[in-house]
Order: C-alpha cells, then structure tokens, then sequence
C-alpha cells in the first residue's frame, strides 16, 4: 500500500480547491472558446479554475448557471489570464455576464463593457468580484437581483461611465433577507467614478461595509444607502424582518455635479426603508460642484447615524450643509440619534449638528492637504488634522453598532489597486482625521501654508 507523504496529504486537507480542483481553459485556441460552450460541456465544482486568455473580446451575454458554483468555502474561480498585458473583455449583450445562482464563485481579472441593460447582473450567494474593469455600460454597471442574491463583494475594481437617468446605477446592490439572510456586501480597495446617471452606488443590502474606496463623479448621489424595495421581495418578508445597517470607513468622496445638491442619502428612498444604523468613520469628503451642498441626506425612517473623524472640505465656492433631515420625510425609529466625534468642516458650513450630538468640531478654512488640486489628501505636517482623531470612537451605548471596523488600516487611490497593493495606514499613536494619515516630513519638502 502507497502512502501519500505527510506534506503532501496535509496540502490536500488544507487546499482542497487548488489541489483537487480540475482547471478549465477558454480562449480562441482551447477547445472551449468560450465561457457559455464551458458551462455547457461541463458541470463545474467547488476547487475548480477557470482560465481564460486575455487580450481576446468575447461576446456578452455569458450567464454562469446555478450548476456551476462552488461550495462553502470552496468556490469555483474564473480568472482572466492577462496577455500581452491585457484582460479578457467581455463585451455586450443585455447583460454582459450574469450570475444566475451561481453560489461560491470567483470572478476575477476581467474587463466587462457594453451591456445595454447591465454589465453584470448579480443573482448569487458569495460571490467576489475582483481584479477587474467595469465601464462603459448603458445602464446599471453592476445589478443585484431582489431575490436570490446574497452576499457579495467588490474588491480591487474599477468601474466607471456606468449608469442612466434616475433609476440605473454605476452599483446597485441588493440582498435576498428571505434566501439568504445575514448577507453582507462588501466592497473595498475600488475606484469608482464618473457615473453617466444615478448614483455611483446604491445600496439596500442587510449589511454593507464600505471600506476603502475613492468615489467622485456622480451624478446624483454618491452614495445611497437604504431599504429593500417593499415591492420585489420574497413572500414573508416585511420591512421589520430585519434591520439594514452600513458601515463606511476610510473611503475619499468626492461631489462634483453642480446640478444636484446632496452626497449621501441614507435611509429611505420613497420605495423601501432601513430603519438602521449608518456609521462614518475617517472619510474624506470633497465637496467640488461650487453649490451648496448636502453632506448627509437623512430620509425616511433611520434609528441612529454615527460620524467620527470625518474631513469635510468646500474646495471651491458655495457652502456645505452638514445635516439635512427633514420633519415630514424623516421618521427617527428612537427619537432622533445623531453621535459623532473630532470632524473637521469648513467654515460656514450650516445645519451641523448640535453640541451634545457631535464633540470635538474643528472648523477651518484649510485642512491641509499636500496637494487638494491634485487629489494628494493627506495632511501635511502642519495640517490641523494631524493627531486630531478620536482613537476610539464610540456609538451611542443605546444604538451600539455591530461589529464595526473600529478604525482604518488602509488607505484609498485614486486608481485601480491592485491585489494586494492597498497602502497600509501608518500609525505613529494618535490618529489623523479623514481618510489619509500623515507620512512624514521628507515629503512635503515644500511645507504648509495657511
């Protein structure tokens, strides 16, 4: 009897997606030429590896179906294999690329443009999108389903020229409470901008946590973090089934449109409510349009928001309004529950909330910024977000939020990251406000003028 050597055995029990998996490849000169013709012949498992060449266009339409997914913790993986320094693009179709219950699945290294309804419509359970380009989409660049999506995360992504009119989004991302409750959308390290309609991400997902990203151009809002819609969901659901919170730390947001007035909308939307808890933490707002500007729309029904160590900068004319909350569209579940700590605003900025909701406020004319015109934000040496951080912030102990990133470790770009190239934050004791932490005076040779 052969025994099997002990390292070799232990790589097997521990690895068993990249050792027992099959892999596959796609590309003109395979003999799958294609992701459907793959899906077709082949039933994939959990383990198993795509590989599909790059510098190739293959036409849109490409639905992984529900035989193709993995398994808990052992998804199946389809990875773009760069050539000549050049993705695989998927290109076209109603929806370029679907994930049609396709549960446990890695989607990774791609391009994806041109889906006259969606680039990529998400339909599945743990799904990761990674490593990849999403642009250049006529309507919604990436959809979730109202029914039958779960958890979901972006990572290492680009998308931008996404989105159309009122109601198709650059990101619109949406989870299944009944199928699969608990989900959580994650997204983080992802540069996504110039939105062409809606907002660069709307959000009705039971749980998002927002780490990370560098958000500018949209044309409505920013970001919208809300309730399910009341009118798609699975028999049994109600609003009060669960409650929709959102955690958003270390992200740079920037607001350019000057036809429309607000960055984030939490809350509601006239068609489905959280009723949650939203927390800000280490953010960096922009605001560019030269209009007034609202930095929170608070709408419909919210139990407690959170802000901390927030930077909130006018870099042109007009004045930002910190807070808009509104009797008539705003019902607080608890009273109203406004906390926050050590944020910095520009001076003039008007409905910014009362002493006992917020402490420690700095305002200013300049946060310090090495280079704001060029979109360097950290903070130079003389910079009054330097060490002007709360080091623990807290909820309100009647509205705790769960399981918070406690603080930043990373820090956005202004690009597309790559895997694994996130910037580390530094930490010298005493954290900075906003997004970026201070690097060190051999940088900024030049020093800060007020």
């Amino acid at each position: 009897m052969h025994r099997l050597p002990l390292l070799l055995l232990l790589l097997l029990l521990s690895c068993p997606g990249s050792v027992l998996g099959a892999t596959y490849l796609v590309g003109p000169t395979r003999p799958n030429t294609s992701l459907n013709q793959l899906f077709a012949a082949v039933d994939l498992n959990g383990g198993d590896l795509v590989l599909v060449d790059g510098n190739v266009t293959y036409a849109g339409g490409v639905i992984v179906p529900a035989a193709d997914g993995g398994s808990a913790g052992n998804p199946v993986t389809l990875r773009g294999v760069r050539v000549n320094g050049n993705r695989p693009r998927l290109n076209g179709g109603s929806n370029t690329l679907e994930f049609r219950q396709s549960n446990y699945l890695v989607f990774e290294g791609f391009e994806v443009s041109g889906g006259s309804a969606r680039c990529i419509l998400q339909g599945a359970h743990e799904v990761t999108v990674r490593d990849s380009v999403i642009h250049d989409c006529a309507g919604h660049g990436i959809l979730g389903t109202d029914q039958f999506s779960g958890s979901f995360t972006l990572e290492y992504s680009e998308v931008y020229a996404a989105g159309a009119g009122t109601s198709q989004h650059a990101l619109y991302m949406q989870s299944d409470e009944i199928a699969w409750p608990g989900s959580v959308f994650r997204m983080r390290y992802n540069y996504i901008h110039d939105g062409t309609g809606g907002n660069l991400l709307k959000c009705r997902h039971e749980r998002a946590e927002i780490h990370y990203n560098w958000f500018q151009g949209a044309a409505y809002h920013e970001l919208e973090l809300i309730g399910p819609d009341e009118e798609t969901q699975q028999d049994g659901w109600s609003r009060d089934l669960v409650r929709e919170d959102q955690d958003v730390v270390g992200n740079v947001i920037v607001h350019t449109n000057p036809a429309f007035g607000a960055v984030v909308r939490i809350g509601g939307d006239g068609s489905g409510v959280s009723k949650g808890r939203a927390r800000f933490v280490n953010n960096t707002f922009l605001l560019s349009s030269g209009q007034d500007t609202t930095v929170f729309r608070i709408f419909q029904e919210m139990q407690s928001v959170e802000m901390h160590n927030n930077v909130i900068d006018v870099t042109g004319s007009g004045v930002a309004r910190i807070i808009r909350a509104v009797d008539g569209e705003l019902v607080w579940t608890d009273g109203r529950q406004i906390r926050g700590s050590n944020n910095w605003i520009e001076s003039g900025s008007t409905f910014v909330p009362a002493v006992g909701e917020w402490s420690g406020t700095v305002s200013g004319s300049n946060p310090g910024f090495a280079n704001a015109a060029a979109f360097d934000l950290r903070p130079l040496l003389a910079s009054p977000l330097r060490n002007s951080g709360n080091n623990a912030p807290a909820s309100n102990p009647a509205f705790v939020f769960p399981g918070p990133l406690y603080l930043p470790l990373f820090q956005p770009q202004r690009a597309a990251t790559a895997i694994g190239a996130a910037q580390s934050r530094a930490a010298d004791g005493l954290i900075d406000v906003g997004a970026f932490e201070y690097l060190g005076d051999a940088l900024f040779a030049n020093g800060f003028q007020n």
